[in-house]
This record gives structure tokens, C-alpha cells and sequence, in this order.
């Protein structure tokens, strides 16, 4: 039961994480750069098993590593804005709306799912407590 609780556990900091990520991406998306500058570079986390002491078998998740999207971006053409350079040209962030917004549903879905599993569990434990007393 207290490698439920762990393995769980471990699930609800990478979604965290993940989450994070998610949305500080999301919040960035029309951020405006020049463009002798880099663009806002979108976070990506990297997800990772936990080998389990015995038989192979799983014992969570943790963050294996955290890439970063181009420094590139893409280039808009905004002649109005402060930033534009001589050809009305700014830099956007390479960040696709849809794949964010998608991956933040992805993410949210994980941290309730194991947030339910530490919940449950507390429960059981509670309950033969409560046995225990009897």
C-alpha cells in the first residue's frame, strides 16, 4: 500500500511540473520579441519510468530532463509595433495553441488521476485504523 502511496505520489509532481510548463507556455504564446533577439523558448517536460526494486515492476515517474523549443521562433510581420525591425518584422514564440491546450488537458487528467489514487489509499489506511481500534 505505501508503494501505491509513493508511486502515486511521484505522478502528481511530474503532472505538476508538466502543468507548469503547460501554462507558463501558453502565457508566453504572443510574446514579442526583435528580431536580432531569441524568441521565448516554449518549455517541454521529458517523463520518465522509475525502475521498481523487484521483478522489474514500476515504481512511479519522475522528470528525466526539460527540453526547450527553437530560439528561433517565427517571424511575423507587425510594422506598427515598437519592436519591428527596419522590414516591420517581429519574433514570435514557435508555440502551436493547440498542442499546449492539449497537453494541459493531458496533464490535468494525470495530476487528478493520481490524486485520487493518494486519496483512496489514505482512506484504506484510515479505515484499518478504525479497524485496529475496534
Amino acid at each position: 500500500m505505501f508503494g501505491a502511496l509513493q508511486t502515486a505520489h511521484s505522478g502528481v509532481r511530474v503532472a505538476r511540473i508538466w502543468m507548469d510548463a503547460t501554462s507558463d507556455n501558453i502565457a508566453n504564446v504572443n510574446t514579442v520579441r526583435a528580431t536580432a533577439d531569441p524568441a521565448f523558448q516554449a518549455r517541454y517536460v521529458v517523463a520518465q519510468a522509475v525502475e521498481g526494486r523487484t521483478n522489474g515492476v514500476g515504481s512511479g515517474a519522475r522528470v528525466a530532463a526539460i527540453r526547450y523549443g527553437s530560439a528561433e521562433g517565427r517571424l511575423a510581420s507587425w510594422p506598427d509595433h515598437p519592436l519591428a525591425d527596419a522590414n516591420g518584422l517581429v519574433r514570435l514564440p514557435d508555440v502551436d495553441m493547440n498542442t499546449e491546450m492539449t497537453n494541459l488537458i493531458m496533464s490535468q487528467r494525470s495530476y487528478q488521476a493520481n490524486l485520487q489514487v493518494v486519496r483512496t489509499a489514505r482512506e484504506a489506511y484510515q479505515s484499518a485504523l478504525q479497524l485496529g481500534r475496534k
